[in-house]
């Protein structure tokens, strides 16, 4: 059994009854939702000559599975699908976004995973939720 820390985001529609669907989904799938953080909300990023969108919902949530890294990656994809979510531009809008953010200890570099999250450590809207959640995985070098 690995636990997982997934980010959860959305800022279209309904985005908590989306962040519960996709949970249930997950143990649907045999994946254990052991906790989630509080949920944070956050100014969309805007693309230059984009309008402003929606701001979004962020959350973390902790799990076990005995799924493999590539499998779990899998399952998130076809629950943002039947959340509506279409991957067509880069910081769109969407119903429902869940990221692989860690893997048990495990550093993964496949073409289509990466763990560690590469941007992981450049978005305080999924630090902070994951600090909630795990607050010994950071390590500040300036504290006593």
């Amino acid at each position: 059994m690995v636990t997982a820390y997934i980010a959860l985001g959305g800022n279209v529609g309904d985005v908590r009854s989306a962040f519960a669907s996709g949970l249930r989904m997950l143990q649907e799938h045999g994946i254990a939702v052991v906790r989630i953080s509080s949920i944070h909300q956050t100014e969309a990023l805007v693309l230059p000559g984009s309008p402003p969108g929606p701001d979004f919902l962020n959350a973390v949530a902790e799990v076990q599975t005995d799924l493999s890294a590539l499998e779990l990656l899998d399952i998130l994809l076809l629950i943002e699908q039947k959340h509506g979510r279409v991957r067509d531009k880069r910081w769109a809008p969407r119903t429902l976004d869940l990221d692989i953010l860690l893997y048990g200890d495990e550093v993964i570099n496949h073409p289509r995973l990466t763990i560690p999250h590469p941007a992981m450590h450049e978005r305080l809207f999924v630090l902070i939720p994951l600090r909630e959640l795990v607050p010994d995985y950071f390590f500040d070098p300036h504290s006593d």
